[in-house]
């Protein structure tokens, strides 16, 4: 499981040091697409596997589905993990979520996002101020309760 949040910068070459913690996880081979919110997603071999079985089943009559479908795998490709723990981002996805150079690693289960520290820092300021309301709503009072 992907938990926590790292900062860390590409270099010139548009490589990024992946956290020492996410590296087993990761393997040497990994996914990286574009992601929710001008974020990128990454996935293990394993998870990327069972998200597209999933996305398979999507209804090809659905032009929503026909839109996501496209647009995901489109900007899916394959990263290797080099011996110092880098990994290369294509610029079309590095553009795609904004990203010059200070960017903000997060685990969230089963994938990781890279997101442009400025956007990460917009987006999570009201998520924060709104955390136990949106807690109250995913589980109608009793999502935490034991």
């Amino acid at each position: 499981m992907f938990i926590g949040e790292h900062q860390h910068s590409f270099d010139a070459k548009g490589r990024l040091i992946m956290p020492v913690r996410f590296r087993a996880q990761l393997g040497e081979r990994c996914i990286a697409t574009r992601g929710m919110d001008r974020s990128l997603f990454v996935f293990p071999f394993d998870e990327w596997n069972m998200l597209e079985q999933k996305l398979r089943k999507l209804p090809l009559t659905s032009p929503e589905a026909r839109a996501f479908t496209r647009f995901f795998f489109s900007g899916a490709t394959e990263c290797e993990l080099d011996p110092q723990g880098r990994i290369l981002i294509p610029p079309s996805l590095r553009e795609h979520a904004a990203i010059n150079r200070e960017v903000v690693i997060i685990g969230v289960a089963s994938r990781i996002e890279i997101w442009a520290k400025e956007r990460w820092l917009e987006y999570s300021a009201p998520v924060s101020e709104n955390f136990d309301g949106l807690a109250s709503k995913l589980g109608e009072g009793d999502f935490f309760s034991v």
